[in-house]
């Protein structure tokens, strides 16, 4: 057997591409992409991205080269994914969130080839430039993207930005060019980029490999039927839309794009355009949950939601049902994509509605396109017992894991431990083989010898009827060395007021519910919690307040005004995210 060697008709290396290819041939005249009234086929869409791969090889892109995109969920985007790797290049898609200072410093570490900038984030992208060109005097080897702007397809505003307008490269290439041949599946397809909140962003290699078996993992760890309807309420710059931008071509469906994640908007794609399929970040609930009637428009079919980004708390799980969403929960970093999904079972199908909520907020198990996971003591890489209780870090292996940090071989052989990728993730594994995170190994709170899961916290304040937003850190205790401190943003009642609901109520409530230890030494209000981009809380600016709190005996009811002016949370955010969905 092992005479008979590999030839062209039993091998052809791994690639989405082909998902574009087939789509266009199944499903060629199905819808693929809708954009308020712009509407496109599969066979447009195909010859479309035929086309743009042309334009770009007039940019001398060869391959290994990095095309980057600032962008928000429209059309372009979702072209340049296949367009991209079609010309041989690798696709870097910007989080539209960061400030110029982060943008340049990835154009210049990822020394793009050309930039893609849509229209409502040329100021940013200017600015990005010209720190670029500043520092140009201190790197002669230094080289500035091209650029290129994208107008709105929907309403052209007529702004000029660049030599070259995305929609003329899109009629000038020619749609009968042929595409780049991928001959080796480990070839990169794209860089994205992550942390970046306590030292500069590090870019994640996606190879084509990889970016197939995740998408094809996804697409059977969330039971996606053929042609679906897929909204894009997630950002296709986190994790290339946790792979979906290519994925959703293999099921043929069709992409109703967002350029804004709005109430309003997500209610109304939803109702008008059938929405069978969404992905999000937990705060994406309270968005839709505390929409205005008028916001509202009724859904007539469940909408299959997959949540990722942080642990969603049991409690937010309830609220969903009734408004017609059903909810999967996934996991994975920005160097995995995907990797675990909680696969329901029908034996559960019989439980009260609470514990199956508390099930769907488990992690689960990893996806058929990761071989394996686990949970160790990364001291001694002996696995915890399958007793919901022990914890230890979770440790992936697979196909779809990176192929490793840009640039960056020490941060890259310190993230990959005795043959595993290492999360930086804290969770336990349930006697049925079904995992759960307890925290981020920075997160967890060390109070007395009593290790404390901000998570498991959190999930009791989120059922708390008043409570929106919730984030426990560790605060300095003058005995226990570290305490819980909570920070919440609460509902408004029928008066329109927030200031009803105070620490002492808050804290008598946690008592009823957990163990002495764990309850709260000081609740601070808020009107927003500060977070990233993807809507993961930045619990590194809360722990920097946390640091100067006292315990007290005495439960203040006012926010904290100066508390709210460091935060600045009318600001955008300009973090990097950090690197769990």
């Amino acid at each position: 057997m092992d005479q008979l060697p590999k030839c062209d008709a039993n091998y052809v290396p791994l690639t989405p591409i082909n998902f574009l290819k087939r789509a266009a041939k199944v499903y060629g005249n199905r819808l693929s992409v809708v954009y308020e009234r712009t509407h496109f086929t599969w066979q447009q869409t195909y010859e479309r991205c035929l086309r743009l791969a042309d334009s770009l090889r007039s940019f001398n892109i060869a391959k290994n080269d990095v095309v980057s995109v600032l962008a928000p969920n429209i059309p372009a985007l979702y072209e340049m994914h296949f367009a991209v790797p079609m010309a041989g290049g690798v696709i870097n898609a910007i989080n539209t969130r960061l400030n110029p200072n982060h943008i340049a410093t990835i154009l210049r570490h990822s020394e793009a080839k050309v930039f893609f900038v849509d229209y409502q984030y040329v100021q940013l992208a200017r600015q990005a430039l010209q720190i670029m060109m500043t520092s140009e005097s201190i790197s002669s080897t230094l080289v500035l993207p091209a650029v290129v702007l994208i107008d709105d397809i929907e309403s052209p505003t007529g702004a000029v930005f660049g030599e070259w307008e995305y929609e003329q490269l899109v009629r000038k290439g020619n749609p009968g060019s042929i595409p780049y041949e991928v001959h080796d599946e480990w070839d990169p397809i794209a860089l994205n980029y992550t942390s970046g909140t306590t030292s500069e962003p590090k870019g994640v290699v996606y190879s084509h490999r990889g970016v197939f078996l995740g998408s094809l993992g996804i697409i059977i760890g969330w039971e996606i039927e053929n042609e679906p309807v897929y909204l894009w309420s997630l950002p296709m710059f986190h994790c290339n839309g946790w792979t979906l931008a290519w994925g959703i071509a293999a099921r043929g469906g069709t992409n109703v794009c967002l350029r804004n994640t709005t109430a309003k908007d997500m209610y109304r794609n939803i109702a008008q355009h059938k929405v069978t399929h969404m992905c999000c970040a937990p705060i994406v609930f309270n968005i839709l949950l505390e929409a205005k009637p008028e916001e509202r428009r009724e859904i007539s079919s469940p909408v299959q939601v997959l949540v990722g980004g942080a642990p969603p708390p049991a409690p937010l799980l309830e609220k969903m049902k009734p408004l017609g969403f059903h909810v999967t929960h996934s996991y994975g970093l920005t160097e995995v994509g995907p990797a675990l999904v909680c696969e329901w079972q029908a034996k559960w199908n019989d439980l009260p509605s609470q514990d199956q909520s508390k099930i769907m907020a488990r992690q689960g198990i990893n996806t058929v396109a990761l071989a394996h996971m686990d949970v160790k003591d990364l001291s001694t890489m002996i696995s915890v017992p399958w007793d919901g209780k022990t914890m230890g870090e979770i440790v992936l292996r697979g196909s779809t894991v990176m192929k490793g940090y840009f640039k960056d071989p020490v941060a890259t052989a310190k993230a990959f431990k005795n043959g595993w990728f290492a999360t930086g993730d804290i969770g336990v594994i349930h006697p049925d083989g079904y995992l759960e995170i307890k925290d981020r190994s920075k997160d967890v709170i060390i109070s007395g010898g009593e290790n404390i899961s901000s998570v498991e916290l959190e999930s009791v304040l989120y059922s708390h009827p008043r409570v929106l937003e919730a984030a426990v850190v560790a605060m300095p205790h003058p005995v226990w060395g570290e305490s819980p401190c909570a920070f919440l943003a609460v509902k408004k009642n029928s008066e329109g007021k927030s200031d009803d609901v105070n620490e002492a109520d808050i804290i008598a409530y946690c008592r009823k519910k957990l163990p002495h230890y764990m309850v709260p030494k000081k609740v601070e209000f808020l009107s927003e919690l500060p977070k990233t981009s993807t809507g993961k809380v930045q619990k590194f600016q809360l722990r920097d307040l946390a640091r100067n709190l006292v315990v007290s005996d005495s439960f203040p009811s006012k926010k904290n005004a100066k508390m709210e002016t460091q935060l600045g949370h009318h600001a955008q955010p300009v973090r990097v995210p950090s690197s769990r969905l």
